[in-house]
């Protein structure tokens, strides 16, 4: 039996691509989920008073001591090698935050506190390589938002009415001027309040360590029910300001998706995917698009790869092996010479 070639090793790589992006949406979701496990318990720790424990209390202990005692041996201490959420955290010693965080810090605060500017390095450097990746493959709501999506899919399935509607896509920019307007009149990173990623964070610590919920759960529910009953990813699209910022950031990225046009055979799933309803069967990525590579795996004929490019291609036509371009309009342009006599007039 002959080996795959590389280009047929290629694609194979970037058929699993989006089972990787849900890997990774996972992981984060999961750490999100232990790491105020690993709080509560490293004060238990701390304290020395595991005979003063409730039950419950216990059974946390000796469940984090399981998890943890082949890591580390000093848990009060080296437990602080990793905290934080999405929004801003440190992993072993390494700073990391949201650059939504920074602009809002800075317009709350009037001013510029460097160190801070210093941790969003990373996430924006990756942002302008990579454009709106933190959408797609690292923000906990998206892995609760698509999981949502397909509770929608089975809904219309089962023929009853999910939203549809399409809205303004500046919106979520207007979000974005509104949310650092009233952080700097108010003093407060009010953004924060409406950014699904930070009220995710913030949520499963209250529920974890405190065992409560705070008013960001209740506004984290009104985000789906908007998904669900008005619009397809709807907050991600048109509300979400951390969207609005990554797009703006990322609108120039290095490595973006492009649609080979020879292999192309216009059967349009690639659009059908997309959950943020763009149109890449014809060429139509633009800022929006956060590499998902969605339509990467739905593409029959690997027509979809990645190039480097700050700027889209612009519309190339109908795919080449699609009905249209092989029995209309493949047959139907003009020759050579009418376009010479049209570029000259």
């Amino acid at each position: 039996m002959s080996k795959p070639n590389s280009g047929g090793r290629r694609f194979l790589l970037r058929r699993h691509l989006n089972k990787l992006r849900w890997l990774s949406l996972a992981v984060v979701f999961a750490m999100l989920v232990l790491l105020p496990f690993l709080h509560v318990y490293q004060t238990y720790v701390a304290a020395h008073g595991y005979d003063l424990l409730s039950p419950d209390e216990k059974l946390l202990y000796d469940v984090m001591e399981a998890i943890t005692s082949p890591f580390v041996k000093e848990p009060a201490e080296a437990l602080d090698a990793i905290k934080g959420n999405t929004w801003s955290g440190t992993i072993w010693g390494f700073k990391m935050s949201d650059p939504l965080a920074v602009v809002g810090q800075i317009a709350a605060g009037h001013g510029v506190h460097w160190p801070f500017v210093v941790t969003v390095a990373v996430p924006l450097l990756a942002t302008l390589l990579l454009g709106r990746f933190f959408c797609g493959w690292i923000c906990p709501a998206t892995f609760i938002y698509e999981l949502t999506s397909n509770f929608a899919a089975l809904l219309k399935w089962a023929g009853i009415d999910v939203g549809r509607r399409r809205l303004d896509r500046r919106l979520k920019y207007g979000v974005l001027a509104f949310g650092l307007i009233a952080s700097a009149a108010s003093g407060s990173i009010l953004v924060a309040a409406v950014y699904p990623p930070a009220i995710i964070g913030r949520e499963l610590y209250y529920a974890i360590a405190w065992g409560g919920l705070g008013a960001g759960a209740a506004f984290f529910a009104a985000t789906l029910l908007f998904d669900l009953l008005v619009a397809r990813r709807g907050f991600c699209r048109y509300l979400c300001p951390g969207g609005a910022l990554y797009s703006l950031l990322g609108r120039y990225r290095a490595v973006r998706l492009r649609r080979t046009v020879e292999t192309c055979n216009d059967c349009a799933k690639c659009n059908g995917v997309c959950e943020f309803g763009l149109d890449p069967m014809r060429d139509g990525f633009g800022q929006e698009c956060n590499n998902c590579t969605a339509c990467v795996a739905v593409c029959p004929t690997d027509a979809l790869v990645f190039t480097i490019k700050v700027v889209d291609v612009a519309p190339q036509g109908p795919g080449h092996l699609g009905r249209r371009y092989r029995h209309g309009e493949a047959s139907a342009a003009p020759s050579p010479a009418i376009e010479a006599k049209e570029a000259a007039a």
